[in-house]
């Protein structure tokens, strides 16, 4: 048999910590071919990304520790190669797109210079890479692309982020592109743009895509085959239709069960006086509209789930509402009082009662502090809320609850996953019994079997609680199973609003139906005839 593109062979790798070796991968081996696109699915944890960053050397040593395996391309064994060769190789040959476009975008240099050095590392002409910037930031739908180049990484949606960090990945060209959660942070119509690109490469050069998702959709759409993988170890593969519709191991049924969008649609709330009411917010930054008379209610124990693509507005809503930013204009009524207006002594008093899960935890977890740290904080600032001495259960308790372990409790946040970190955030949240929770993307970097976890647990605790959740995201099928009302937005407006059910089943508006229409599903057989619907309308 002819050598495969890029095969993994027999690989194992541990991590050597305070609490004794753990076996992060083992003996694992698949492959990936020219024009094929390989999905390696699984949970966070399951040993999935750190099996691929051993091909771009990029495991810390130590403390992990590769004790097996091959890594062969282009007829060679990566592991034996020396660093100037590994160099040479990874960016130009073997390119990767990060799950979390912030940690991995220098924050002191514009993304122009940033994409444009990958591309003169290499030893192309500076003329040339800052041309080919501008066409890539382009064709990932960056508005404003010229202006874009100048700008810093954070002056960017998280959305946007990663369509810069996919952008740098495809500049030169590479034989393969692994890419990790790629489209994790992108609403819909993004992500099925992105999807379609990366195969419209694919065909162009003929590269192998090795693609890391917990999104059963994503496979759908553009895997060829799928690794299912499990506490480190390879426990199903095949082909993508094969394994969606006959999965032979009890992990394989398990994410498929899992998969949202198939339950059955909440019924709205009685018409009670809403506990938010938001009327005519206005925010400008410099020019740029990002807010244009917003106005929303929500009634205790309500879900109102807020879509839209990048940089509509959303999270700005969010930070405004929390008073993270002030607000030009309008007016947020909090049980009769207003937001807005409130001194700073009541805004401290009324922050155990709202709470806010960010989009990117790696930001907004503190580095410095463990996993209790974190959590217990909370307690520290409200010390009327729980004694000193039930901390460390109740730390416990609320990690179990988001799907950790107690032990987790000791670790640092670099420790985890992209996944696992975005429940430590959750568990913060929880940690103050708040009445209202702003999640900004709070489930889309967890793999499906916790993502469903989680929203089962949100959905008891607003039932038993009372809590009520702006639930930002752009999963439609989760904000299907959870969301009581459906508010889009687009250029910071509000284009539709209205119950899950008239939105899903008679969006009125052109670009809701647009995001419907984009939204992926598990089956791959249903994606097979959407893109064929798709083809034949082109034509």
């Amino acid at each position: 048999m002819a050598d495969h593109l890029l095969e993994v062979r027999n690989l194992s790798v541990e991590f050597h910590t305070a609490g004794g070796v753990v076996k992060a991968v083992n003996d694992v081996s698949w492959h990936v071919d020219r024009r094929e696109t390989l999905a390696i699915l699984g949970e966070s944890g399951s040993g999935k990304s750190v099996s691929t960053a051993a091909i771009l050397d990029l495991i810390d040593m130590p403390p992990g520790r590769i004790t097996s395996g091959e890594i062969r391309f282009d007829g060679r064994d990566l592991l034996k190669l020396g660093a100037a060769e590994r160099r040479d190789i990874n960016g130009r040959r073997i390119a990767m797109i990060f799950q979390d476009p912030l940690s991995h975008l220098n924050p002191v240099y514009n993304v122009g210079w940033q994409i444009v050095e990958t591309m003169t590392a290499h030893g192309q002409s500076r003329a040339k890479a800052q041309a080919e910037a501008l066409r890539l930031v382009t064709r990932v739908g960056i508005p404003n692309p010229a202006e874009a180049l100048r700008k810093y990484p954070h002056e960017f949606s998280g959305g946007q982020r990663q369509r810069l960090m996919i952008a740098m990945a495809l500049a030169m060209k590479p034989d393969v592109i692994i890419a990790d959660e790629p489209t994790t942070a992108l609403d819909v119509t993004v992500q099925a743009e992105v999807l379609a690109l990366l195969k419209e490469l694919q065909g162009e050069t003929g590269m192998g895509v090795v693609i890391i998702t917990h999104d059963l959709g994503v496979v759908a759409e553009i895997a060829d085959r799928v690794v299912v993988m499990n506490a480190g170890e390879i426990v199903e593969s095949g082909t993508t239709r094969d394994v969606y519709h006959n999965p032979r191991h009890p992990y394989t049924r398990k994410l498929i069960g899992a998969a949202p969008g198939k339950g059955e649609m909440h019924a709205p709330l009685s018409t009670a006086e809403p506990v938010l009411k938001v009327r005519n917010v206005m925010k400008t930054y410099g020019t740029f509209k990002a807010l244009d008379g917003v106005g929303l209610d929500l009634m205790a124990g309500e879900t109102l789930a807020v879509v839209g693509e990048s940089g509509s507005g959303k999270s700005t809503l969010a930070r405004i509402l929390l008073r993270l930013d002030e607000a030009d204009a309008g007016e947020a009524l909090w049980k009769g009082r207003d937001l807005f207006r409130m001194s700073p002594v009541e805004l401290f008093v009324l922050r155990r009662d709202l709470q806010m899960v960010f989009q990117d935890p790696t930001q907004s977890l503190n580095p410095r502090m463990t996993v209790f740290q974190l959590i217990s904080e909370a307690w520290v600032i409200h010390p009327e809320i729980l004694p000193k001495a039930q901390w460390r259960r109740r730390v416990a308790d609320l990690l179990a609850q988001v799907g950790l372990r107690p032990e987790h409790a000791n670790r640092y946040p670099h420790q985890f996953s992209g996944g696992q970190r975005q429940r430590i955030a959750i568990a913060r949240a929880l940690a103050l019994e708040p009445e209202l929770i702003i999640c900004d993307e709070a489930v889309s970097a967890l793999d499906v079997s916790v993502q469903a976890q989680v929203i089962d647990l949100l959905n008891r605790l607003r039932r038993e609680m009372g809590i009520a959740f702006i639930f930002i995201a752009h999963d439609l099928p989760v904000v299907r199973d959870f969301a009581d009302h459906v508010m889009v937005m687009r250029k910071g407006r509000v284009v539709e609003y209205g119950t899950v059910r008239q939105v899903f089943e008679a969006p009125r508006d052109p670009y809701t139906q647009a995001l419907l229409a984009a939204g992926l599903d598990p089956d791959p057989d249903v994606q097979a005839a959407r893109r064929a619907e798709r083809l034949s309308v082109r034509a």
